[in-house]
This record gives C-alpha cells, structure tokens and sequence, in this order.
C-alpha cells in the first residue's frame, strides 16, 4: 500500500509518502510544498491545488493521510489552513484518491504509544519506523510521514479493516 501523508498548511504543506506492505515501512520521497507570504491568497491556494496534483500524479498513492484541524487560539489562522485543507482534500478527491483523518492525538497514539507524546519524540520515532539518518525537515515534513505511518498501522489493523468494510 502506498499512503501519502499530508500535513495542512498554507505557507508550508508537508508531505511524505511511503509503502507499507503489512510488516515493513519504506519511504518513496517526502518534502515540502510552499507558497510565498507576499503572494495573493487565492494564488497561493491555486498553487498548492496543482503542485498536489502534480505530486498525486507522481507517486500514485492508494491513499491519502492528512491531519483532523483542531484550533483553539488564532481564528485567523485556523480560517486559512481550513481553506487551505480543503483545497488538499479536492485535490485528493479529483485524482480519485481515498481520504483518511487522524487527529494529532491518534497520529502520537499510533507513533509513539501514547496520546500526549512530545513532538520531539514523534520525529524520532518516524525517524527510526522509516530507518531514516535523521529526522526530516522541516517539521511539517516530519508530521506528513507520521501521518503516513499512522494511517499504515491503523489500516493494516482488524479496526482499520473494519472501518473499510473489508470485514463485515
């Protein structure tokens, strides 16, 4: 299975993508898609729609990864990343991709082993899951693959399977 995990932004939009064959994680590639902060919003946007697609054409996924917003300060931000999330989300969906949400509690869950790991703690963990020298950056790049690694011990579980109507 190919997951190619995403985490939302504007201005930095990580991703990673990786193969998971039930035992073994290996990466495919991973980085960052940008947008500059003197550019128009809507541009910016238009931007990130058609790098994803170019990156969807490129590693063709069985799936996508992305990280549930949850916003509790700025209302600003919160609104641009929201639009910025959906832009993603349309992306996936014209490229006829599924679609998987993990909250950050259920991504440390998955990585780590516990729900209010410290973000240090998650990077080392996706740095040693994907035999990595060290951890990605930026950061966002990092939270992709965890993502990524989340969604591949989340689907090839009895609950995941579930969840998928593979088992009824």
């Amino acid at each position: 299975m190919r997951i190619f995990g995403i985490d939302p932004g504007y201005a930095t939009i990580g991703y990673g993508v990786i193969e998971y064959d039930g035992i073994r994680f290996s990466v495919c590639g991973y980085g960052a898609v940008t947008t500059d902060a003197k550019t128009e919003f809507l541009s910016r946007l238009d931007s990130i729609y058609r790098d994803l697609m170019t990156l969807f054409k490129k590693y063709k996924p069985d799936c996508v990864s992305i990280e549930k917003l949850y916003f509790n300060t700025n209302t600003t931000t919160a609104i641009d990343v929201a639009q910025a999330r959906g832009v993603i989300l349309l992306a996936a969906k014209h490229s006829g991709i599924p679609i998987f949400e993990y909250t950050p509690l259920q991504v440390k869950q998955a990585i780590t082993g516990y729900g209010r790991a410290e973000k240090r703690q998650v990077m080392e963990m996706v740095k040693n899951f994907l035999s990595l020298e060290k951890v990605p950056k930026p950061d966002d790049t990092a939270d992709a693959l965890a993502l990524a690694v989340c969604h591949g011990h989340s689907a090839g579980n009895i609950f995941g399977k579930l969840s998928k109507g593979e088992i009824r």
